[in-house]
């Protein structure tokens, strides 16, 4: 009797991160404490995680080590936030939040580090901090820096980048992802799309992974409510009050359909990481998990 060949989908492995269980901040009284979320995210099913923002989970890397393993879940990254189009006058102190990470991210057997770009509005209270848009001496700078972090990362802690274009910072449009992709070594620099923040932006993630197909090294499923976007686009609201407002939503009521997304990136026929983050800041406490359960079911349907 000879097997039969696996599908191109089980070279998809899906976690979910503290963000579905409305995490942004190392230390919010209004967030789960890390030891429910870990609890609840196992229950959900779900095998990987991310670290989240730095100091919510243990940075004690045999703490976190034995919580995790307990508990069935392996990490898949850690993240980081940059603001690199400032030049090199960020570097150092850039880097000691980078190396910090990092150091816990391998600590951990994960290989990726998540790069989000800073916010040219806060993404609390919505007040402008910069322009939107960069000039080209700051184009310059981002993509220059980032294939440094990226060659920095990667020599002291044997980890990929994966660069996370994200609403409210400056690579968010398809103009801008293209833009940044283009100036940027593949071998330094590869690509996190968040289906939910690149539809918020009004790209369509499909298009993106058929075009740049080489650049995608990580994925993150997430979904935005149509409505509640056309809304808040037309009211100019920033992404931390429209996430209040609830415009991403638990799959598969918005946009992107996920399942044409997964099976895009299923024919790039590589290993990636699909984690599900639902931003739900704030959010009640007793919430994450019955969405948790039933986005695992709903994934399970499209084969991963």
């Amino acid at each position: 009797m000879t097997s039969m060949p696996s599908s191109p989908l089980s070279r998809v492995r899906v976690g979910s991160a503290p963000d579905s269980w409305g995490v942004w901040f190392p230390d919010d009284p209004a967030q789960v404490p890390w030891r429910r979320f870990l609890d609840e995210v196992a229950a959900a099913g779900y095998e990987w995680i991310e670290l989240g923002p730095y100091g919510y989970l243990p940075t004690d890397p045999e703490v976190l080590a034995e919580e995790t393993a307990r508990r069935g879940l392996k990490v898949s990254a850690g993240t980081v936030f940059t603001g690199l189009h400032h030049g090199p006058a960020v570097w150092e102190k850039t880097w000691e939040h980078v190396s910090a990470v990092a150091g816990l991210t391998r600590a951990t057997g994960a290989r990726h580090l998540v790069v989000i770009p800073s916010f040219w509005r806060d993404d609390r209270t919505g007040a402008v901090l910069e322009p939107a848009e960069l000039t080209p001496a700051q184009w310059r700078d981002l993509t220059g820096q980032t294939e440094r972090l990226g060659h920095e990362v990667r020599e002291r802690y044997g980890l990929t980048i994966v660069v996370h274009p994200h609403a409210d910072t400056h690579i968010d449009t398809e103009a801008h992802v293209t833009r940044f992709l283009d100036a940027t070594d593949p071998d330094l620099v590869s690509l996190c799309l968040d289906t939910g923040h690149y539809a918020y932006c009004g790209g369509d993630s499909v298009e993106l992974i058929e075009t740049y197909g080489e650049r995608l090294g990580y994925l993150h499923l997430k979904q935005v409510d149509p409505e509640i976007l056309a809304r808040v686009r037309a009211d100019g609201t920033p992404f931390g009050p429209a996430v209040a407002r609830g415009v991403m939503c638990e799959p598969p009521g918005g946009v992107p359909a996920l399942g044409p997304v997964l099976e895009a990136a299923a024919r790039l026929d590589t290993d990636l990481f699909a984690i599900v983050e639902q931003d739900m800041y704030p959010c009640e406490p007793d919430r994450p998990l019955p969405i948790a359960r039933r986005t695992r079911a709903f994934l399970r349907s499209c084969g991963v």
